[in-house]
């Protein structure tokens, strides 16, 4: 499958790294980006050709999928374009911005027949995996609780010289949509469980930087259907940066990861601690030489999307799946707004998907 990266940014190198990769699978043949020396230097140095033209990059017939890499307020948009042209595509964390584009990306979808695949790679970590199978196999009894915690800390520069961070219009958020959407998506898909989120309570704000429209600071609880609850901390304001921590509860047993490795685990009622059976994170592989574990994740979730294309199924992380985690955060920031508990659902209900 033949690849072009619109957005040449940070987060796209980590994406070209992971298709190299899988150069027997998958090729990188295009870069675009709005400014020609960001376009002319990633093409340099993953040595492809590059391109200020996006609509020239869904022309192409030599290309079969495109990657968003673009600002968060451009997925919806670019991603719809490029089903149109009859692309499949990978777009980056969020999906979209609102519930509006995250409807027109699905819509789009069906009526291109083509696929989307959300990109959440955490989802990928045997760690996190062998979490999710637990809790789905009741070995954590009945689910009550989880915390899902990102302290990073992003310098003012960050947001002064990013041109699109810290705008509603373009990143659509702040510490919540950019930052810890990744360890949400997993506290949602460990705690399936305890059924779908159906309320949540926030506070947030903007506490450690200036200029900035969005919050780098936000808590929420988040209330299950089966009754369980939850919460949630994000920040770019924990100065030096911290480990991510997601931990999943239940009445029989407990499991904690940190930065994405198994920490510790207990299951079934019992006492004894197995962590050390499943720690380490990802395991280097002689196929994978050199990259670190998020570049190999990532790898994984290209792996699902080509068998997903391949076999005419859904990718683990699917625009439902997507669109369940962005109406999440939505809701999240209703409530900050409002200072209100807000139900997901009359988030659903107004743009229904």
């Amino acid at each position: 499958m033949r690849f072009a990266i619109i957005g040449c940014g940070v987060i796209s190198r980590f994406h070209a790294s992971a298709l190299a990769a899988l150069r027997s699978r998958a090729q990188l043949v295009l870069a675009v980006d709005r400014r020609e020396d960001h376009a002319a230097a990633f093409a340099a140095e993953f040595g492809i050709s590059h391109t200020t033209s996006t609509t020239e990059a869904l022309e192409r017939p030599d290309i079969d999928a495109i990657v968003i890499c673009a600002p968060s307020g451009l997925h919806a948009d670019l991603t719809v374009a490029a089903l149109r042209a009859g692309k499949h595509v990978v777009v980056e964390k969020p999906l979209a911005i609102d519930l509006a584009g995250a409807r027109a990306i699905a819509e789009a979808e069906r009526a291109a027949g083509r696929t989307v695949a959300a990109i959440s790679q955490m989802r990928f970590l045997p760690a996190t995996a062998l979490v999710q199978q637990l809790a789905g196999e009741g070995r954590f009894g009945r689910v009550t609780s989880g915390t899902a915690t990102v302290p990073w800390w992003r310098a003012q520069s960050y947001y002064d010289t990013g041109g699109w961070h810290g705008t509603r219009a373009l990143e659509g958020g702040g510490a919540l949509i950019t930052q810890g959407i990744h360890l949400l998506d997993l506290l949602l898909w460990t705690m399936a469980p305890a059924g779908d989120p159906v309320e949540v309570f926030a506070y947030g704000g903007a506490l450690a930087h200036e200029g900035i429209e969005v919050e780098d600071t936000l808590t929420a609880t988040i209330r299950f259907s089966q009754g369980a609850l939850a919460t949630v901390h994000a920040t770019t304001a924990a100065r030096p940066g911290l480990a991510m921590r997601l931990s999943v509860h239940g009445d029989q047993g407990s499991a904690e990861l940190v930065d994405g490795r198994l920490a510790r685990l207990h299951l079934d009622g019992a006492e004894p601690d197995r962590s050390a059976e499943f720690s380490g994170g990802f395991p280097p592989t002689a196929e994978l030489p050199g990259l670190d574990a998020a570049t190999v994740s990532l790898v994984d979730q290209y792996l699902d999307f080509l068998r997903a294309v391949a076999n005419g199924t859904a990718p683990l992380v699917d625009t439902t799946q997507a669109t369940r985690t962005l109406a999440t955060v939505l809701a999240i920031y209703d409530s900050v707004g409002s200072g209100a508990a807000v139900p997901v659902e009359s988030v659903l209900a107004d743009q229904r998907v």
